[in-house]
């Protein structure tokens, strides 16, 4: 049925459509922690040996990803990794789908835009062949923060990174390079740092920026007043473990830090947003600064130290950021204005940059893909990107209530499974996506000098079984549900007995859409009904860190290029961890 309805979509579209995908089953290495299969539960006999209860077991997760943050062997550690993958791969709540890359339209009068492996952009650069001298971009919606500390989003982190400076930046090449530090010092043991700053650093109103104010920021990240999504980034600081990072500002231009464990990608971490400097006497000047804080930055005008300054915000519509002549190195910064178009419309923002009214859009609507390949139009690029596109499963969704874990598990599986991926890469994504059948992304370092998953054959499932061996994907799909109490008809439905309906959020995008309807389809082959709520960005986002849903849209975007920024975002303390690993003890709520 997917597959006729694709061809006609084909024929009104004049796109050529592509069809194939997906199955279930754990490869990967072996935890410690074995399953228990008894004949009383056929669930347990189902799942992977790595498997733990992801509600009241998680524990285990939580202390192995804290040994992986302190293994000084590096051998050792990569495989820990591999463990703490495998079991967050057994529980089947997170369901990748395919790994990213990046699409975006630039003008050809524009360059100088440059990009890390993560999707941050940099814009500062920017030098226009026209003569204008404002550059017009569209990112997204309304950001849901623009305080460095508080950003979960790439593109608030885009936003971050043009208007505020790290210790360290990215480079054109996507390495590390030093920003406001000229350079720091390192004790043989790998665990204290000695940074030293620039001279002459100033915040955009003209005052001294000073080692204190990156102490500052950086335990106000930490504090639990901030709540800050990525506090667990200082995890391997000295003293966090008793709520006080080993941090010190030894004068204006030295900052101290005490780490418990070497770490290789510590330059990655100082060029990361929640590690930017904010200022104090900006912050708590908002009168609600302790119970809400980032109120000081939801307007424009506020104080930063970046290359530009937000100095206007028409909110849902647009943002507008001045160069700001504070900046450490304004010198090479030609573009005196950027105009922000927010918007999450692609048709729109397709509409505008066609209309010559953007220089840069980074979203394009998914029927315009095949075309400008095809025509292979200059202005439309397609960029490599360290992450994953994937599914979530809420571990508290009542959706699991009176099942084991073993039952919830096989019930995620089930769906997993019945995903045709092949056919979302084709269909949807259209630019080369890889079917994923791993959280981690192909191509990420191990930490140990090598990759840490090299081919697409190395996984946790057949990523295009539902073509290869469709009718032994559906059985399997029921064996599965089976084991979980469900009963199936004649028909080989799901029966009126033993329903499943959930509900599928994701925010607004013509894109997420269409694999959401994708999606609906292959789990009705079995009965499953499936309705798609659609919500506005920054709704979007809290409903998800809330656990206010059954299943839901997600992506990651790797931090820096080491697993680890994948595995621990689980941790049951996390505030990426939207799946609530841990956080349950009951169907009472």
């Amino acid at each position: 049925m997917k597959k006729i309805l694709a061809l006609v979509l084909a024929v009104l579209m004049c796109l050529t459509v592509f069809a194939a995908c997906n199955k279930g089953g754990n490869t990967g290495n072996e935890s410690t922690e074995p399953a228990n299969p008894t004949d009383e539960d056929p669930a347990a006999k189902l799942v992977s040996s790595a498997f733990i209860d992801p509600i009241n077991g998680w524990d285990a997760y939580n202390d192995l990803i804290s040994q992986i943050k302190s293994e000084t062997d590096y051998a050792k550690r990569t495989q820990l990794m591999h463990d703490a993958e495998d079991i967050l791969m057994s529980n089947y709540c997170v369901i990748p789908i395919y790994y990213y890359n990046d699409v975006y339209m630039q003008k050809d009068y524009v360059s100088g835009i440059y990009s890390n492996p993560f999707a941050t952009k940099f814009f500062m650069y920017a030098k226009m062949s026209n003569g204008a001298d404002t550059l017009r971009i569209n990112l997204a919606s309304e950001p849901d923060f623009l305080d460095p500390a508080l950003n979960s989003s790439v593109d608030g982190a885009c936003l971050a990174a043009n208007s505020f400076a790290g210790l360290y930046t990215y480079d054109e090449n996507g390495k590390p390079a030093p920003a406001c530090a000229s350079g720091y010092e390192v004790t043989e043991d790998g665990l204290t740092y000695t940074v030293t700053l620039k001279d002459g650093l100033k915040w955009s109103d003209g005052s001294d920026l000073t080692a204190a104010d990156f102490e500052y920021s950086w335990k106000r990240a930490v504090d639990p007043k901030t709540a800050a999504d990525y506090e667990y980034m200082f995890s391997g600081f000295k003293g966090y473990d008793e709520g006080a990072i080993d941090v010190t500002a030894v004068d204006a231009k030295t900052l101290k830090f005490s780490l418990t464990a070497p770490c290789a990608y510590m330059e990655d971490l100082m060029a990361f947003p929640t590690f930017y400097p904010v200022k104090k006497e900006a912050v708590e000047a908002a009168a609600d600064w302790e119970t809400n804080p980032g109120a000081w930055c939801q307007e424009a005008g506020f104080v930063s130290n970046g290359a530009y300054v937000c100095t206007g915000w028409n909110h849902d519509t647009s943002m507008t950021y001045e160069k700001n002549p504070y900046f450490y190195n304004a010198d090479a910064v030609t573009i005196d204005k950027i105009e922000y178009m927010l918007s999450a419309d692609d048709t729109a923002i397709y509409a505008a940059y066609n209309a010559g009214n953007l220089d840069f859009a980074d979203s394009v609507p998914t029927d315009e893909i095949a075309t400008l390949i095809e025509n292979k139009n200059p202005e439309f690029h397609i960029v490599d990107e360290l992450g994953t596109y994937y599914v979530a499963f809420n571990a508290n969704s009542k959706l699991f209530e009176g099942k084991t874990p073993a039952q919830a598990a096989c019930m995620r599986q089930a769906f997993s499974i019945l995903i045709d991926r092949d056919y979302i890469c084709d269909n949807m994504g259209q630019t080369g996506q890889v079917a994923a059948n791993a959280y981690i992304p192909l191509g990420m370092a191990d930490g140990n000098g090598g990759i840490f998953k090299a081919t697409a054959e190395e996984g946790y499932y057949d990523a295009y079984a539902t073509n290869n061996d469709h009718e032994g994907t559906l059985a399997k799909a029921k064996e599965l549900l089976e084991a979980a109490g469900f009963k199936f008809g004649d028909d080989g439905k799901l029966s009126a007995e033993t329903p499943i309906e959930i509900e599928y959020l994701t925010n607004e995008s013509t894109g997420h859409i269409a694999i959401a309807e994708s999606m609906q389809q292959d789990f009705e082959e079995i009965g499953i009904k499936m309705t798609i709520q659609q919500q506005d960005w920054n709704v979007f986002l809290e409903e998800r860190k809330q656990g206010n849903f059954d299943i839901a849209r997600e992506g990651w975007i790797a931090d820096f290029n080491d697993p680890i920024n994948m595995l621990e975002m689980w941790i049951t303390s996390s505030g990426n961890n939207d799946c609530q690993f841990g956080r349950y003890d009951g169907w009472d709520k």
